[in-house]
């Protein structure tokens, strides 16, 4: 009798705990249930504790929530050019109405798959391959716009589409690879010969100055020459009316101390005869004298000579007299004041200016274009720097304008 109401208590706890179990339903945060009473769809359940009628509703499905991460496998897609491509594409959704997703679709994550790769093709089919591959949120925005609308009658909505990878058939990448190497050897080319191009832009820009620098130092070079050749010139033609004057000067000296020696001697016909007979072999030095005369009548020409300029002595014998009031001859060192500037030996300050300023010319630095090129912004042209200015020419003096009288001094 023991052993049965045991067994009788323990059949009746077990038939409560499984009622009780039955009739129990917790359903976690983010999740739902769809309740179904005798196979007819009842109600949603709410995520907490809920209450069921025992063997009577049961849990058709629970719902997640969440929003979920699909990865779909690669699919070949064939572009407008007809080639295939294989692409990677990956979903993400979340349910929205549990009911629809349970009772509207069998398994909306293969229809979500299906549709994704239909809908993939027509947008591809529609492009070319270099579209494909630049265009993906295009590609994106459209594929999620058309699942977005299909899927809402499933209780699902699409919040991003995206490509993971697009990969063209191996011929293509292969093409697709050189293309891009041709690109940039191509590129490489051109900027290897923009580089040349400024180089020898450069290097013609700098020749250019040079020659213009060499162009007006020369010119410059040739103005001192022969400003230096003129002034030289003249110097020296000074020099020269300078030396005349002064051998004249001692010419005239000379003859006026013989003269004067000789008018204080009283010569005789026979000193003035002993002085011919003393030139005469001066006169027969000369290479060009070949055959000379001599006259034999030259003492009675001396006689007479001495007879008209002098007068007998008490021995009879004329001699030379002085008049009784001669004038007073010139003193020859005495010089006129017009010529006492001949010999100013002091330098011109006009030709020390001169000089002093083709030094200044001579000594300013060039500026290089290579300077102004540096600090131009790199693929701007640089500006070419204008020719350095060339010092005016001092204006001509009174001498160098031909002015003044050419036996005038330099001043």
């Amino acid at each position: 009798m023991t052993t049965a109401v045991i067994i009788i208590v323990v059949v009746a706890f077990i038939v409560v705990a499984t009622i009780i179990a039955k009739a129990v339903l917790v359903v976690p945060q983010a999740q739902t249930a769809v309740i179904e009473r005798l196979g007819r769809f009842k109600h949603v359940a709410e995520p907490g504790l809920n209450y069921l009628v025992p063997f009577i509703d049961r849990v058709r499905a629970k719902i997640d929530l969440r929003e979920q991460v699909v990865s779909f496998p690669p699919q070949p897609v064939i572009t407008e050019d007809n080639l295939t491509v294989s692409i990677d594409t990956v979903i993400y959704f979340q349910v929205t109405d549990s009911r629809a997703a349970v009772y509207e679709i069998a398994n909306y994550i293969d229809a979500v798959e299906q549709l994704t790769v239909t809908t993939l093709r027509n947008v591809v089919g529609g492009m070319s391959l270099e579209q494909t591959l630049t265009s993906r949120d295009e590609i994106n925005n459209q594929l999620r716009g058309v699942l977005d609308q299909e899927t809402g009658r499933w209780g699902i909505r699409v919040a991003r589409v995206e490509l993971k990878a697009i990969d063209p058939p191996p011929s293509i990448q292969d093409s697709m690879e050189k293309q891009m190497r041709a690109d940039r050897e191509k590129r490489a080319i051109i900027l290897n010969a923009e580089g040349q191009r400024e180089a020898a832009i450069k290097t013609a820009e700098g020749q250019k100055q040079s020659q213009i620098l060499s162009a007006e130092g020369a010119k410059q070079a040739t103005i001192m020459a022969a400003e230096a050749e003129r002034q030289s010139r003249i110097l020296r033609a000074q020099g020269e009316r300078a030396a005349r004057y002064l051998q004249a000067q001692g010419q005239a000296k000379a003859i006026e101390k013989v003269f004067a020696a000789i008018k204080a001697g009283r010569p005789t016909p026979e000193v003035l005869a002993y002085q011919y007979l003393q030139t005469l072999p001066q006169l027969a030095q000369g290479d060009a004298n070949k055959v000379w005369m001599v006259p034999s009548d030259y003492g009675k020409a001396l006689e007479g000579f001495a007879r008209m300029l002098g007068a007998p002595g008490d021995d009879g014998v004329f001699r030379y007299e002085p008049p009784a009031a001669e004038p007073a001859a010139s003193n020859p060192e005495e010089d006129d004041p017009a010529v006492a500037s001949w010999f100013d030996t002091s330098t011109d300050p006009r030709i020390a200016e001169a000089v002093r300023a083709a030094e200044a010319v001579a000594r300013q630095e060039v500026p290089s274009p290579l300077d102004d090129a540096r600090k131009a912004p790199r693929g701007s042209a640089p500006d070419v720097p204008p020719p350095a200015a060339v010092p005016p020419v001092a204006a001509p003096t009174e001498i160098e304008a031909g002015t003044t009288d050419p036996d005038e001094p330099l001043t």
